[in-house]
C-alpha cells in the first residue's frame, strides 16, 4: 500500500517555473515506478512522466519532454515534477502515481497505475 500526496501547485506567471512534490509513505517506494499525470475538466487524464524505481529510466511524454523533469529521492519517499518557461495551456490538475513495474516496459497509461494522490492544482496566468 502507498499513499502519495502532491503539493508545490498554485498560480503561477507564464514563463515561470515550479517544482511539484510528492510524498509517499509506505518502505517499499523504492520498488515503485513513479509517474505524473495531468488533467483539465472535460478531457481525459494525460500522462507527463513516469522514473523507474531506481531513477535510471525516465519517460516523457512527447510535448512534455524539453520543459518537464521527472526526478526521484528514494532516500526521502519523495519524487518531484520540475516544470520551466509554464504555458497557461500547463494550467491542469496534477496528479502523482504509483505502480509496481511489470516487466520492462514504463507504465504511461492511468489504468496501469494503482495508486494515486489527491491532485493539487496548477494554474499558469498569461
Amino acid at each position: 500500500q502507498v499513499q502519495l500526496v502532491e503539493s508545490g501547485g498554485g498560480l503561477v506567471q507564464a514563463g515561470g517555473s515550479l517544482r511539484l512534490s510528492c510524498a509517499a509513505s509506505g518502505r517499499t517506494f523504492s520498488l515503485y515506478t513513479m509517474g505524473w499525470f495531468r488533467q483539465v475538466p472535460g478531457k481525459e487524464r494525460e500522462f507527463v512522466a513516469a522514473i523507474s524505481w531506481s531513477g535510471g529510466s525516465t519517460n516523457y511524454a512527447d510535448s512534455m519532454k524539453g520543459r518537464f523533469t521527472i526526478s526521484r529521492d528514494n532516500a526521502k519517499s519523495m519524487v518531484y515534477l520540475q516544470v520551466n518557461s509554464l504555458k497557461p495551456e500547463d494550467t491542469a490538475v496534477y496528479y502523482c502515481a504509483a505502480v509496481r513495474p511489470v516487466g520492462g516496459r514504463t507504465a504511461t497509461r492511468p489504468y496501469e497505475y494503482d495508486y494515486w494522490g489527491q491532485g493539487i492544482q496548477v494554474t499558469v496566468s498569461s
